[in-house]
C-alpha cells in the first residue's frame, strides 16, 4: 500500500470518518494516493472543485464524468470481453480501483453481472486462482499461523468488521478440493452481501484457512499459491479452528462468521461445535435449506397443494441435502407432524443407493433419514418404488436426472417438482430444457445455476435460479442490524417464508419459483427484518430495538452512488 500523504487542514465532508472506512488512525489520502485507494476513489467523477482541494489537478483527464457516464463506459468494455473469465477479471480489477463504481455496476445490472462475479464463473476463477491472482483481497490464515492468528487478523486495515465469510477450500461448489484457491468464494460471497443486501463493504472480511490440499494437480502446480502439502490431521485442524474462532471473538467481537464450502464431515461438525457459542451459520447447510424451502412454498402455490402432502427424494446426502431436509422437517412440525412423521417425507439416494436402516456405512448426518425399506441401487429404482412428488439434486453429479428419471416423475405426478440445484452449470443434474421437454412441459423446475427462458410447444418458461444469494445476504444484514448473539434455525425458517412471500403471481405464471433479481435488495430488507424480529423476540439482540425496524434496517444499507465532496 502506498505511503499516505498528509491530510489537508480542512477535510471535505465526503472524507468524514463517520461515513467511510475506519483507517486505524491513518490520515486520509490526497493526490495520487487518493486515486490508488479503491474505497475513496471516484476517478474521473471528481469535480473540478474536488480536484483542486484534494491535489488531483493534472492527475486525471480534464473531462468530468458522472457516475452514470462511468457505468456506461464500464458496461461497454465489460460486454466486449470475449470470455466469462475475462469479464470476471475486468470486474475484479474495477473493484480494486473504484469500489463504489464496481458496486453501482453490479447493483444496477445484477442479472448480467452476478453469473460473472459468482456462480458459475467464480468456480473457474477458483480453479485458475494461482494463475490469475493480481492483488490481495481478504486474509489467508495458514496452518503455520498457529499461536498467532489474532495477530494476523489485526493486519486487516478496514473495519469495523461485522461479517466474515471463511472457507478451507475443501469442497468448492461442485469442484472439490481447491485448497487456497478457494479464496474466490468468500470474496464473491461478500461482494453479494454488499450488492444484494447493502452490507457495507468495509464491514466485510473474506478469509481462507489454508490447511493444505489433497488435490494432486494443485500440489504439482508450480503456480499454486497455497501450502504445498496434504491437509493437516484432524487434531491439528480442530486446534486451528478453535484458535481461529477464539481470535475472531477477541479481535472482531461483533462479527458474524459464515462457514462456506467446507467438506461435509467438517461442515456438520463445525456447525454443531460453534453454533451455540458463536455468531455463525453455514450457508451450504442452512442458507441452501432456506432457499429450497422457499421454492417449495412457491411451488405449493403454483399447484394449489400443501407441503404436508409432499414426498421429497434427494439425490445427494451431503450438507446441502440434509440441511434442506432438516428445515423441511422443522416446517412440517410447525404444521402438526411429529419429527418422525416429518422425516418420513424425506428420502435420500447417495452414491451407494437408497439410504436405509440396513446400511452400515452411514454418516451421522444421514442416519435420521435412514428408513425401513429394501435396498435400492440407484435413483431411477428409488423414484419408481417411492413415488416421490419432488426430486431435489444436490449431488454435484451432472446429468444424473436422466430422461427415464424425469419421465418416471412425470408419470407419477401431474406437475413433478424438479430441483437441479448443483452448481456450477457443468454440474447441474439436468438442464431446464431437458426438464420441460422430458416432462411434456409439466415440470416445475428450479436450478442452482442460471438457465435462460425455454420455449416449449408455444409456451415460454422463465425458470428463476434457486440461488442462495436470495437468502444469505439478508440473513447477514438482519444479524448485523440486530446484533444477535446467535443464529438459530428459526431464523432460516423465517427467511424462507419471507422469500416465498415476495414471489408474485406473475412470477409463478412464468414458471418462476423465485422473484426477479432486480428486486433482491428489497427482498433482503424483508428477510433482514424477519431475522431481526426473531432476535428481539428471543432476547438475542444486542442492539436496542428501533421503533420502525424495517426502516432502520433499510437505513443501514450501503448506497454505492457517489457523495458530494464539498
Amino acid at each position: 500500500m502506498p505511503t499516505r500523504a498528509l491530510v489537508p487542514s480542512v477535510i471535505p465532508p465526503m472524507f468524514d470518518r463517520r461515513n467511510h472506512p475506519t483507517r486505524r488512525g491513518m490520515p486520509f489520502p490526497i493526490g495520487v494516493d487518493l486515486l490508488h485507494d479503491p474505497t475513496l476513489n471516484k476517478g474521473t467523477a471528481f469535480t473540478d472543485e474536488e480536484r483542486s482541494a484534494l491535489k488531483l489537478d493534472g492527475l486525471l483527464p480534464p473531462k468530468v464524468l458522472t457516475q452514470e457516464g462511468q457505468v456506461e463506459k464500464v458496461l461497454e468494455n465489460f460486454r466486449k470481453e470475449p470470455t466469462d473469465i475475462a469479464k470476471y477479471l475486468y470486474l475484479i480489477s474495477l473493484q480494486d480501483r473504484n469500489e463504489r463504481l464496481f458496486y453501482r455496476v453490479v447493483v444496477d445490472h445484477l442479472r448480467e453481472t452476478m453469473p460473472i462475479i459468482y456462480t458459475p464463473t467464480v468456480g473457474l476463477a477458483c480453479q485458475l486462482y494461482g494463475h490469475i491472482w493480481r492483488r490481495p483481497r481478504g486474509l489467508f490464515i495458514t496452518a503455520r499461523d498457529r499461536g498467532r492468528i489474532a495477530h494476523v487478523l489485526k493486519n486487516w486495515p478496514y473495519g469495523p468488521v461485522r461479517a466474515i465469510v471463511v472457507t478451507d477450500g475443501e469442497r468448492i461448489l461442485g469442484l472439490g478440493d481447491l485448497g487456497a484457491n478457494g479464496m474466490g468464494i468468500p470474496v464473491g460471497k461478500l461482494s453479494l452481501y454488499t450488492a444484494c443486501a447493502g452490507v457495507r463493504p468495509e464491514w466485510c472480511l473474506p478469509i481462507t484457512l489454508d490447511v493444505g490440499t489433497n488435490n494432486p494437480q494443485l500440489l504439482e502446480d508450480p503456480l499454486y499459491t497455497g501450502l504445498p502439502h496434504a491437509r493437516v490431521p484432524p487434531k491439528e485442524y480442530d486446534e486451528l479452528l478453535d484458535e481461529f474462532m477464539d481470535a475472531v471473538a477477541a479481535v472482531f467481537p461483533r462479527a458474524l462468521v459464515q462457514f462456506e464450502d467446507f467438506g461435509s464431515t467438517n461442515a456438520f461438525r463445525l456447525l454443531r461445535r460453534y453454533r451455540d457459542r458463536a455468531r455463525c451459520f453455514n450457508d451450504d447447510i442452512q442458507g441452501t435449506a432456506a432457499m429450497c424451502l422457499a421454492g417449495l412454498y412457491s411451488a405449493m402455490r403454483m399447484i394449489h397443494a400443501s407441503l404436508l402432502g409432499q414426498k421429497l427424494l434427494f439425490l445427494g446426502a451431503g450438507e446441502a441435502g440434509t440441511g434442506i431436509a432438516d428445515l423441511v422437517v422443522s416446517a412440517l412440525r410447525e404444521e402438526g407432524l411429529s419429527g418422525h412423521q416429518a422425516r418420513q417425507r424425506c428420502w435420500f439416494v447417495d452414491s451407494k443407493g437408497l439410504v436405509v436402516h440396513s446400511r452400515a456405512d452411514l454418516g451421522a448426518h444421514k442416519q435420521p433419514y435412514a428408513h425401513d425399506h429394501d435396498s435400492l441401487p440407484d435413483l431411477l429404482s428409488a423414484v419408481c418404488a417411492l413415488q416421490p412428488t419432488t426430486l431435489i439434486g444436490v449431488s454435484g453429479q451432472p446429468q444424473t436426472f436422466t430422461r427415464p428419471v424425469i419421465e418416471a416423475m412425470a408419470a407419477i405426478n401431474e406437475h413433478p417438482l424438479i430441483f437441479a440445484l448443483s452448481n456450477p452449470t457443468s454440474k447441474s443434474e439436468c438442464t431446464a430444457e431437458q426438464a420441460y421437454a422430458w416432462s411434456a412441459g409439466r415440470a416445475i423446475f428450479a436450478s442452482g445455476s442460471p438457465f435462460g427462458p425455454v420455449d416449449y410447444q408455444g409456451r415460454t418458461f422463465v425458470p428463476a435460479q434457486a440461488n442462495n444469494s436470495y437468502v444469505f445476504p439478508g440473513v447477514a444484514l438482519g444479524v448485523i442490524a440486530s446484533g444477535t448473539r446467535r443464529v438459530p434455525d428459526a431464523m432460516f425458517l423465517a427467511a424462507a417464508r419471507a422469500l416465498a412471500a415476495s414471489v408474485r403471481d406473475a412470477d409463478l405464471a412464468r414458471g418462476s419459483l423465485f422473484p426477479p433479481l432486480d428486486r433482491i435488495r428489497d427482498i433482503s430488507a424483508s428477510i433482514a427484518t424477519a431475522i431481526a424480529e426473531i432476535a428481539y423476540e428471543a432476547g438475542l439482540a444486542a442492539e436496542p430495538r428501533p421503533d420502525d425496524l424495517r426502516a432502520f434496517i433499510q437505513g443501514q444499507m450501503y448506497d454505492p452512488r457517489y457523495e458530494s465532496s464539498l
